[in-house]
């Protein structure tokens, strides 16, 4: 475990209040005790796992859901098999109910259990007006809102492009997380083959290997972690890093992710693919060559390298509007047909 993991940092918010605007732009992560306390999913919680099962229950529709399942020697640890070709558990397609049947079983067997969960599930979805009764007391654009619902297991580290309020329901959850710069030393794997769509650090943080990821050790000192009850919530900024274990025998999670640009600006992943395939083969002068340009134009924490130049004549250069988005794509997505 994460020794010298500093705790998140604490705000006081009451339930039904809105945070100052600035924690919802803030570039480090805060938690807020008992922000959601009254949502009805935390106060059937109250009374039991199961009583906050059968009330998710009423919402669901019928519709399948992806469930993951790990044989119990996975320790509940969702990872790579020991060749990292293929994973250490399977996905498997199931109704909702039938996933809360297993884990009410699990939770009262006498044998160590298998590890099941079902992750980033949209509320809108597979929940019709679950969203009506479980909001936040503002507005964020376009939030997806979705649930995650299973029994002991880890999801390791990985990042997130939006940014994301994260509601404890059922359950405890800890979270340990790492700003973005510390990639360098949480050693990630594969882009190719992720467990659920983003690469995640290869570090087991439950028995860490020194010998084999000597750099963690300076990702230890950058570390942060709480541990979530029903009603807690968490903010996390843009890109950072975090680990997520369930610690409870039935835990529940509903999470809202958001970001501030249009859609039609895209994912920055996808520019970072488009990098992987044009720029990372140059040789080395040209790759410097162009982190300079990127520096410049893309990085640039002010105006004044345009302001040599009529305002009128920025551009592309200037501020991204609508307009310029969807040239910007339709140059790109003709460049790539090429």
């Amino acid at each position: 475990m994460l020794e010298r993991a500093k705790e998140i940092r604490e705000v006081q918010i009451k339930p039904g209040c809105v945070p100052p605007g600035e924690l919802l732009v803030s570039d480090t992560p805060w938690i807020a005790r008992g922000y959601v306390s009254s949502w009805p999913v935390v106060e059937a919680a109250q009374n039991g796992a199961q009583s906050a099962l059968s009330y998710l229950a009423r919402f669901y529709k019928g519709r399948p859901v992806n469930a993951f399942l790990a044989e119990p020697e996975s320790n509940g640890r969702f990872f790579y098999n020991d060749e990292v070709t293929g994973f250490n558990f399977v996905q498997v397609s199931t109704q909702l109910t039938q996933v809360f049947e297993k884990l009410l079983a699990f939770s009262q067997s006498d044998q160590k259990p298998p590890s099941l969960y079902v992750g980033s599930t949209q509320t809108s979805a597979w929940l019709p007006g679950f969203n009506e009764v479980h909001t936040l007391p503002f507005e964020l654009p376009n939030p997806m809102t979705s649930l995650w619902v299973g029994n002991e297991s880890r999801v390791a580290a990985h990042f997130d492009f939006p940014r994301n309020i994260a509601c404890c329901v059922i359950g405890e959850r800890r979270f340990t997380v790492f700003p973005p710069e510390q990639v360098e030393n949480l050693y990630v794997g594969p882009w190719d083959l992720t467990p659920a769509g983003q690469p995640i650090s290869m570090v087991d943080f439950h028995n860490i290997d020194y010998k084999k990821y000597p750099r963690f050790r300076q990702a230890e000192d950058h570390a942060q972690t709480t541990i979530l009850q029903p009603g807690d919530v968490i903010y996390l900024p843009n890109m950072w890093w975090h680990q997520v274990e369930s610690l409870s025998p039935i835990n529940g999670l509903v999470n809202f992710w958001w970001q501030e640009t249009p859609g039609v600006y895209g994912s920055p992943t996808e520019a970072l693919k488009h990098a992987f395939l044009s720029i990372r083969s140059l040789p080395l002068h040209q790759r410097h060559a162009l982190k300079a340009m990127f520096d410049h134009y893309v990085f640039a924490e002010t105006t004044e390298h345009l302001e040599h130049l009529p305002k009128a004549s920025w551009g592309r250069l200037g501020e991204v509007t609508d307009a310029l988005a969807r040239q910007l794509r339709a140059e790109l997505t003709n460049s790539l047909k090429r």
